[in-house]
């Protein structure tokens, strides 16, 4: 009904102020109408199947989407929450590592100062073995020395006091004890 009441304006326009339904203009009027029929009835059994399955499909598509678009959000959400509890948690790890750093830095300086005394713990003992063997070899040395000197200085006496006749004697005793022992 509409269509026939927007098309009866449009004629009126058209006609300069003729009288709107005349017998041209309604036989004109009625077959365009029954040509739009036939077009729409053709469109319907030719292309309805088509057209309805593209706007069911369409609808399915749509609500997909839909449903697709609600569950992303859905993981969005959760993923933000993950964030921001990870963020909340960013302090408290945070000061564990640092804790964690500090408790291992002492551990280490504690080993390093520990080694660092059974280090000089022994270097101590090292240096003690050698000031003694060091000593040890100097008195030794010296010992050796003083016999020498002892040995000359024995000589020396002998010889300015022992004649050649004192010294065979004691050369002839000495010999008796080596043939007897």
């Amino acid at each position: 009904m509409t269509a026939l009441a927007v098309s009866s304006v449009a004629f009126a326009s058209e006609g300069g102020g003729h009288a709107l339904f005349t017998a041209e203009n309604l036989k004109d009027y009625g077959l365009r109408i029954v040509n739009f029929i036939i077009f729409a009835w053709l469109l319907y059994k030719f292309g309805g199947a088509k057209v309805k399955d593209f706007f069911v499909g369409r609808r399915d598509g749509i609500k997909k989407d839909l449903d697709d678009l609600q569950t992303r959000k859905v993981e969005a959400e959760r993923k933000l929450k993950e964030v921001e509890a990870g963020i909340a948690n960013l302090a408290q790890e945070k000061k564990q590592i640092l804790d964690d750093a500090r408790a291992q830095g002492e551990s280490i300086k504690s080993a390093i100062i520990e080694k660092a005394k059974r280090d000089a713990e022994a270097l101590t003992e090292q240096a003690k073995r050698t000031a003694s063997n060091e000593a040890q070899a100097a008195v030794d040395s010296i010992r050796a020395e003083m016999a020498e000197m002892v040995v000359a200085a024995a000589e020396k006496i002998v010889a300015e006091k022992l004649s050649a006749q004192d010294h065979d004697k004691l050369v002839d005793d000495y010999l008796t004890k080596v043939v007897l022992n």
